[in-house]
């Protein structure tokens, strides 16, 4: 798994807009262009990144392609974010109680 480009896909408001839509159902390029203020070939270009990031994955249906979230990705990718920004608080040797430090 690519954290890197998995975290690239997601810098874009847009990009996680689509997911929040796509985590409540499958929609085609057409259906989540009715719901942005973009053109169906601006949602087909952040669909793409999605997918060659892994977090959509595409069916199709006939004339249609239907998108869908690629939740386990999605989740993976954000447990082991967080894995690895708590990790190095762990080791280090802090006291029970001891409140953290921001970041």
């Amino acid at each position: 798994m690519d954290l890197d480009g998995i975290f690239g896909a997601l810098s874009s408001v847009p990009r996680r807009q689509i997911i929040a839509f796509l985590s409540q159902t499958a929609l085609s390029t057409t259906d989540l262009a009715g719901r942005f203020s973009l053109s169906p070939p601006a949602v087909s270009r952040h669909l793409a990144v999605l997918q060659r990031a892994g977090l959509v994955v595409s069916e199709r249906q006939g004339q249609r392609v239907l998108y869908r979230l690629n939740r386990d990705v999605l989740l993976d990718a954000l447990a082991r974010f967080a894995s690895e920004v708590d990790g190095p608080l762990r080791r280090g040797a802090q006291a029970p109680g001891t409140p953290r430090e921001a970041i």
